[in-house]
């Protein structure tokens, strides 16, 4: 199976990487590193990218970046960090993507627990997840083909713990957890689901 792992650099990228990697090809793409670099929030370069990688069986994303930050600061342009970037830049993947998947191949994106469990300074992330979500669900009833959609929802994770001050009480979920999530999402057999991973 080929599969494209937008992220596979990254803290969750990386591990998906390790858990997918045997008996498929992987095609690693990052920002700045991997076989190919995507900038997620510029349709152009993921056009340029999915030309150059051609056909594929799955694409996971890994990738997004989001604003956290107190509501009663918080401006336009900070909202829009999410909006363009883990938002649009992965429902891209998919619009643009869609054209490309072989029959039968599957998306997986990144969404996050606090969709449906919020936490303080995270009203911009939570907004974006339940999108990410509510757009998964939709578009696994209108992709043709066979094709597949899911996302995968993790809690904040163990290596993050630079972020372990947004989530009081949470306990950091271990991320062989949060790899196989994307391995059932890959390898399985549903669509327009949602993998918390808590």
């Amino acid at each position: 199976m080929k599969i494209i792992i937008i992220g596979a650099t990254g803290t969750i990228g990386k591990h998906v990487v390790k858990a997918l990697e045997s008996g498929h090809e992987i095609i690693k793409v990052g920002s700045k590193s991997g076989d190919y670099q995507v900038d997620i929030s510029d349709n152009r370069s993921i056009k340029v990218l999915l030309e150059k990688v051609g056909p594929f069986d799955a694409l996971i994303s890994t990738a997004g970046d989001a604003h956290f930050g107190p509501l009663k600061d918080m401006t336009d342009a900070e909202f829009r960090i999410g909006l363009d970037s883990k938002l649009m830049g992965q429902i891209n993947l998919v619009l643009l993507g869609q054209h490309y998947i072989n029959p039968k191949g599957s998306f997986t994106l990144t969404s996050g627990s606090l969709s449906e469990d919020p936490v303080v300074l995270g009203a911009s992330v939570s907004a974006i997840n339940g999108a990410l979500d509510s757009f998964v669900r939709a578009a696994a009833i209108e992709l043709g083909n066979g094709v597949r959609i899911n996302a995968v929802g993790p809690d904040v994770v163990e290596e993050s713990p630079g972020y372990f001050s947004y989530f009081p009480g949470h306990i950091p979920v271990t991320m062989n957890r949060v790899a196989q999530a994307y391995v059932k999402s890959v390898l399985g057999a549903q669509s327009g689901q949602t993998y918390m991973v808590l």
